[in-house]
């Protein structure tokens, strides 16, 4: 009989445990139910080109511009920018934090060891007698302390600190996606202001030679002066542009080398290596693709994150209305000599507990309940909010990707009219139908038609890097990520 009631109190005693093992006051977090589109509504593209689906690019999505200088960039910058410098060390950051809260779960133990020497007064109020007047005392002990978590208070703590930890780590991919992102349209920038640098350099060298021929034939008297004035003009303001897509090609080497984390002197003396990308194929996002895709995205996800650990606040916060119950012990031994310490006569223990509930407070614990809830909904809000921008992000870069493309052709449509338009102003100008001016005018507007199409060329790849920053990064069909 006795033993079946042990038997009895076992069970019952192990059934509390589990019971409050797996007690913990709060809110479990869900996560919101958002009204998302089925699918992208993305068109397809036309052209003559053959389209590729961006769901072939994979983590590395640079890979689509195929050139071999980008991606050693990208790869430069991934290991020496200073930002992902320091996301990468928040990471590590909150993960020390993470295992500092996960500590509070365990016991505490520690050993101390003491000793002291003492002498007492023959003089004092009650002096001893039959003792010795100088003594001594040593002590060791082995100590513990544990608090029992009843109601959740240290697991929901530690479920808040994981989930800043994961929002740590998507913060950083975050980072790094953006960061990949911005490498590729500051080298494609770079690039285009060699290109329009390159082409106004060329024109330049046509408008000195034009105002030279000009001054020649003023001398002569076959030309007038009005004509060697517009053609001093031109030169003028081609050196102008000139100067001004100098600047724009040093800022952005200079804005480049800071992304790539090079040193101080390498920003100020060294020069970004440039590719020869080959023109970029039209790219198309797969319109049967789950628009819930989207929601891998890591800013998302550290929103997310944010959100799991403010609701876990609360939790620990509604703990503190209730007793925590403290355990403490100690095992030792204590002597007046040092080598019968660690005797068994010497030997000393004591284990206790202690109960503390909260009785009045003055409305702290209610406040600080109230202000959990008001950051959890803070972070819902949020996060519902991130959500939503996120679309807006991928609508408007679908958009761009449209845009970009058929201002592109445009822009090179025009370009070619205005080639034709120069020849046949320069066979006017030799029939003498037609002055020297209509052919600088020409000249100018296609000057500035091919300074725009090198942009939109730009334009039209910056698009691409905006695109795959929206969706996330690169996927695979298969893998749906």
């Amino acid at each position: 009989m006795k033993r079946q009631t042990n038997r009895g109190v076992t069970l019952l005693s192990s059934l509390l445990a589990l019971t409050l093992a797996g007690c913990a006051v709060g809110p479990d977090y869900q996560r919101p139910e958002f009204d998302l589109p089925s699918s992208w509504n993305a068109a397809p593209a036309t052209g003559a080109e053959a389209a590729r689906a961006a769901d072939t690019a994979g983590q590395r999505w640079w890979s689509l511009y195929a050139d071999p200088v980008l991606d050693q960039l990208i790869d430069e910058a991934l290991q020496h920018n200073a930002d992902a410098a320091v996301a990468a060390a928040r990471v590590l950051e909150a993960r020390a934090i993470s295992g500092l809260t996960d500590a509070d779960l365990y016991p505490s133990i520690s050993s101390g060891l003491s000793g002291n020497r003492t002498q007492s007064s023959l003089r004092g109020t009650f002096p001893l007698t039959g003792v010795p007047r100088i003594q001594n005392s040593y002590r060791a002990t082995l100590d513990a302390s544990y608090e029992v978590d009843l109601w959740g208070k240290y697991r929901r703590a530690s479920e808040a600190s994981r989930a800043e930890l994961f929002a740590a780590e998507s913060a950083r991919d975050a980072l790094r996606l953006s960061l990949t992102a911005q490498v590729a349209q500051q080298y494609f920038t770079l690039l285009a202001a060699d290109a329009q640098t390159d082409l106004t350099q060329r024109t330049l060298a046509l408008r000195d030679e034009t105002l030279t021929l000009f001054a020649q034939r003023r001398d002569a008297g076959t030309l007038s002066e009005y004509d060697v004035f517009q053609a001093q003009a031109e030169q003028a303001a081609t050196r102008a542009q000139l100067a001004g897509l100098r600047q724009a090609q040093d800022r952005a080497e200079s804005a480049l080398a800071l992304l790539l984390g090079r040193s101080p002197r390498a920003v100020m003396e060294g020069r970004v290596e440039r590719g020869s990308p080959p023109a970029l194929t039209d790219l198309v996002v797969p319109a049967g693709l789950p628009s819930d895709l989207l929601l891998r995205r890591p800013d998302l996800k550290e929103a997310e994150q944010r959100l799991v650990a403010a609701n876990a606040r609360i939790g620990n916060a509604r703990a503190q209305y209730f007793p925590s119950i403290g355990l403490t012990a100690y095992l030792g031994g204590e002597s007046v000599a040092f080598s019968q310490l660690f005797s068994g006569p010497a030997g000393i223990f004591q284990f206790a507990a202690a109960i503390t509930q909260p009785i009045w407070n003055a409305g702290r614990l209610r406040a600080s309940v109230e202000a959990a809830e008001a950051r959890r909904d803070q972070a819902l809000a949020q996060y519902q909010k991130a959500v939503a921008s996120a679309f807006k992000d991928v609508r408007d870069t679908l958009a761009a990707q449209n845009a970009a493309r058929e201002t592109l052709s445009a822009e090179s449509d025009r370009a070619g009219a205005l080639e034709k338009a120069l020849k046949v102003a320069q066979q006017r100008f030799d029939a003498g139908i037609a002055s020297r001016l209509d052919i600088l005018d020409v000249e100018r507007n296609l000057l500035n038609a091919e300074l725009a199409r090198i942009d939109s060329e730009r334009a039209r790849k910056a698009a691409l890097a905006d695109l795959f920053k929206a969706l996330g990064g690169g996927w695979t069909e298969k893998t749906g990520g």
